[in-house]
């Protein structure tokens, strides 16, 4: 029997399984994602120990971002062939082993940037196998909800592991304080071979008739994927383009560094409710419905930070936070309805890859117009590409008309 059957318990609505792997796929999210992020904490430490340029701290956060971003789709076709929880417990060991050889073995430069490289193969596994883990055990539109409760727990790992490995810097030395966070990746390794069966396939539940798409609109569906790919690259360059000219629109309003830290904090709070809420608004209201309300109200939100005076829009940044964030728990819950159940795993490497790449790129072409025509301006060429996405999200329709 395939470790996603619906094996219900007495008084339990909600069968055991899937929400097991959900569990499961969850506190692995969070490790990934802390142990991406946590090298912001690691970089000053890495120039004082190293004596590093500016320029060769950014080599070591591209290493691993980069490694991670293009091993996506190779991850997802190799999940396909040795087993999802398999090549997810891999990863997780190899994630965590790149962090234990920094720390236990005095590494040098050259071993530090090759053990990031590593580690950032590693970390490629998570989203495309943990995503199709969770889109398996809950199949068609019913994944929306369960799949922003996953994109929800990553960004508590990136509020939490960096805060904790930062603390722990400061009272042990930082390399014993890696090799223990580490082996927090081992014991990870072995706890998804214990909860998820290597050997399971990732075939959809059952579904049903609801579930299934009607043959005839296989044919709408066919542009289904890369109008939502798009959305997604849209998205997440808004995203990161408006964080980058936050502080300094914040600065120009009379805010001093204490006050750019809390609003920071305010807008990721934010955008970590987004995450969790909006995945189930999608799953209740639509697709469309919910990604019109959020790009809108990012746009808007965008508009008012830029003409309000400081302590209004400090208020308005966790409303913001949610808009911002929100999009992409419904778009991420939204792949598996696009493709056939057999290319889950390929989609969701692509729509990560292209994410991820589009929030990489993002920053450097908005910063032309930043320096063209200053920050609080090209605050609003962010905002009008926000709205590029809407065309497309209503091109998205007739492929979304057999689930919402």
């Amino acid at each position: 029997m395939s470790f996603i059957a619906h094996i219900a318990e007495p008084g339990l609505k909600q069968p055991i399984r899937p929400r097991r792997i959900l569990a499961v796929t969850c506190a692995v999210h969070a490790l990934h994602d802390g142990f991406t992020d946590l090298i912001y904490v690691l970089l000053p430490v890495w120039q004082s120990e190293f004596a590093l340029s500016y320029a060769a701290l950014g080599m070591l956060r591209m290493l691993f971002a980069g490694a991670m971003a293009g091993m996506q789709v190779p991850m997802s076709l190799l999940g396909k062939r040795i087993g999802g929880p398999l090549l997810l417990a891999l990863g997780t060991a190899t994630a965590g082993g790149a962090y234990l050889v920094i720390g236990l073995t005095g590494a040098g430069f050259t071993l530090l940037l090759f053990a990031l490289l590593v580690g950032g193969m590693g970390a490629a596994t998570q989203h495309p196998i943990g995503s199709s883990l969770v889109a398996a055990a809950y199949p068609g539109k019913h994944a929306r909800g369960p799949l922003g409760t996953y994109n929800f727990a990553g960004d508590v790992g990136k509020m939490a592991l960096p805060a904790a490995t930062a603390w722990l810097i400061s009272v042990m030395p930082w390399r014993s304080a890696l090799g223990g966070i580490g082996t927090l990746g081992l014991l990870f390794a072995v706890v998804i071979l214990a909860l998820l069966p290597h050997d399971a396939s990732l075939a959809p539940a059952p579904q049903t008739a609801q579930d299934t798409p009607a043959a005839a609109t296989q044919p709408r569906q066919r542009y289904g994927f890369p109008l939502l790919l798009a959305i997604g690259v849209l998205d997440s360059g808004t995203r990161m383009g408006f964080l980058a000219f936050l502080p300094f629109v914040l600065k120009a309003k009379g805010a001093d560094t204490p006050m750019l830290g809390m609003a920071l904090t305010l807008i990721f709070a934010g955008g970590a409710a987004g995450k969790l809420a909006c995945g189930w608004l999608g799953a209740r209201f639509g697709v469309l419905r919910t990604v019109l309300l959020t790009e809108l109200g990012t746009a808007l939100g965008i508009a008012v930070l830029a003409f309000s005076p400081l302590g209004v829009g400090l208020v308005c940044l966790p409303i913001i936070g949610v808009a911002l964030n929100g999009t992409s728990s419904v778009l991420y819950g939204t792949v598996p309805e696009l493709v056939t159940p057999d290319r889950h795993q390929q989609a969701f490497g692509l729509f990560y890859t292209g994410t991820i790449g589009g929030g990489a790129i993002a920053p450097m072409l908005y910063g032309f117009a930043g320096d063209a025509i200053g920050p609080t301006h090209a605050i609003f060429v962010v905002a009008a590409v926000c709205l590029l996405t809407l065309p497309p999200a209503w091109a998205l329709r007739p492929s979304l008309a057999c689930h919402d």
